[in-house]
């Protein structure tokens, strides 16, 4: 495994900007270009909820490094858990991992993820790369439609594999913005769509959590039957605000943006 968080979040980004080539054109925009760094708030990782790539095992790499347990979220409608993990370096992004419940999912669905997480073993699990590897196993697409019918979730994570499905920027490190709705109006001006499931600004002030996201970037996916453009991964940003008790800012996730932010994934045709 990593022994530095930095080298970790260097891979995963390297992985996640060959298929987002959105990620870099905004990185300029939001003003890296004129020497501002963009900070990372948070990463978010799938999986499924089977021996021997569930959820603890992703976040092992984590809480090698120092990442401890943060809440803990349910989305019954997407048959989803999820867990996030912060690191007490200040700078570290948090992480949030979530799995497909697939137990809880129709048996045809089930025979398909059990027979992909068969090629993964243990051994990839643990390898110091395996939270950016991709894809283990043969799909073709056929397969990969089924399982959208069903779920989007699954037909992402049995599509991609193992990377970070999205970075996100904090809105509060841009010295040129102070709220999402601002860098949402920055980035539709330029041609960019936003994630508009239940509002293009999901949460509040009063969640002490807003958010918002770019709709997945579409780019070519080898399958075993042929090339086809399918939702890859997006770019998300985030305001936090100040908890009233202490004045530091707000760590957690709120369930219910989460879940919006998760169709930034959905394929529309």
């Amino acid at each position: 495994m990593h022994t530095d968080w930095k080298n970790l979040f260097e891979e995963l980004w390297n992985q996640y900007r060959t298929v987002t080539p959105s990620a870099e054109k905004i990185h300029q925009l939001l003003g890296e270009s004129q020497g501002r760094e963009i900070v990372n708030d948070h990463i978010a990782l799938r999986t499924f909820n089977i021996h021997p790539v569930g959820l603890d095992a992703l976040a092992q790499h984590f809480l090698a490094l120092g990442y401890h347990p943060g809440g803990e979220y349910h989305f019954k409608a997407k048959k989803l858990f999820a867990r996030h993990y912060e690191h007490p370096a200040p700078g570290a992004p948090k992480v949030f991992i979530s799995e497909l419940l697939v137990d809880q999912c129709s048996p045809a669905l089930q025979t398909i993820v059990h027979e992909l997480v068969s090629h993964v073993s243990t051994e990839n699990v643990k390898a110091k790369d395996f939270l950016y590897s991709g894809r283990h196993w043969e799909l073709n697409y056929e397969t990969y439609q089924a399982l959208l019918k069903e779920s989007e979730y699954a037909a992402w994570t049995a599509a991609w594999g193992y990377r970070a499905n999205h970075f996100t920027v904090s809105v509060n490190h841009l010295e040129q913005f102070n709220s999402v709705q601002a860098v949402n109006d920055l980035l539709k001006a330029h041609g960019y769509t936003i994630n508009g499931s239940g509002g293009e600004v999901k949460g509040s002030p009063d969640d002490l959590l807003e958010q918002s996201s770019t709709m997945a970037d579409r780019v070519p996916m080898l399958f075993a039957d042929g090339e086809h453009l399918i939702p890859s991964c997006f770019y998300e940003f985030a305001l936090r605000y100040p908890k009233p008790d202490t004045g530091e800012l707000y760590r957690g996730f709120v369930a219910a943006s989460a879940d919006r932010i998760f169709e930034s994934t959905n394929a529309t045709g």
